[in-house]
């Protein structure tokens, strides 16, 4: 019996769970990315700095954030939206993104506050959605796959 085809790629056509999570969770820094630079969502929105410790912007007014922070939450979700074309990708995607973010969680448990290290404006709120984030994104990397038909798939 031969497999039944791949389903096609592309925005149009996300199918799988992984590719619907890594689409969904790339939204997700999207829309967290356009929402640090919005006053009012951020709070002391007129104290946020590039990077670094002396940022004292707070989304949500929660978490600490910079510009650099906001920025790396626009180009995560948009690298998250091109990669959800193709289901290993995707995969790789929740996958060493959840690797980044345990080990920003262990940054930030480490790394002295004020110090020349602490370059990303964390704090114990950040610290600890980091590790709900390594950990939510590894396990959705893990989701089957499947192929039309429901058939498991590879990748």
């Amino acid at each position: 019996m031969t497999p039944a085809p791949e389903q096609p790629d592309g925005p149009a056509a996300v199918s799988g769970p992984v590719r619907q999570a890594t689409y969904v969770v790339a939204t997700a820094f999207l829309v967290i990315g356009v929402l640090g630079f919005v006053p009012g969502v951020t709070a002391e929105y007129d104290e946020m700095r590039f990077a670094g410790p002396d940022s004292n912007a707070q989304l949500f007014e929660l978490f600490t954030v910079s510009i650099l922070h906001n920025v790396v939450h626009l180009v995560f979700g948009v690298v998250g939206i091109v990669m959800a074309r193709g289901a290993r990708p995707a995969r790789i995607y929740l996958i060493v993104g959840g690797l980044i973010y345990l080990l920003l969680f262990i940054y930030g448990m480490l790394v002295e506050r004020g110090s020349d290290a602490d370059i990303v404006p964390l704090d114990e709120a950040s610290n600890w959605l980091h590790l709900g984030l390594a950990i939510a994104m590894v396990l959705l990397g893990l989701l089957p796959s499947t192929r039309r038909g429901g058939h498991r798939a590879a990748g």
